[in-house]
């Protein structure tokens, strides 16, 4: 078992990022790459962290924004290659008292907001 996690380590270790520590409720905007045929661009998304799971490389976390009166979640694994940079926009106020934050996809307008 302790070989598996030496080995996961040292692969962290080749994918380690340079991102800001951020947790459940802050807003961020991560640049994302988008390929299209042989273009490449840079599309920035801006959200509010609902969601970090996982650990070590398997390490992902997902965001929330609600757009033109649609909501929509955009999940991103967090040493993905596709990631041009993270920032954090707001960071909460409040430390949230849960994990996951799903209670968020029933609220509109500013009571989505984590005060």
């Amino acid at each position: 078992m302790s070989r598996l996690l030496d080995v996961e380590k040292k692969i962290l270790q080749e994918m380690k990022k340079d991102y800001p520590s951020f947790k459940q409720g802050d807003i961020i905007r991560v640049w994302y790459k988008i390929k299209e045929k042989d273009k490449e661009r840079i599309h920035p998304i801006e959200g509010v962290v609902i969601k970090i799971q996982g650990q070590l490389h398997r390490k992902s976390f997902t965001v929330r924004r609600i757009s033109y009166g649609e909501a929509y979640e955009v999940s991103f694994p967090y040493y993905s290659p596709f990631i041009e940079k993270i920032e954090i926009v707001t960071p909460s106020r409040r430390r949230p008292r849960r994990k996951r934050l799903y209670y968020l996809r029933k609220r509109i307008g500013r009571k989505a907001m984590i005060a």
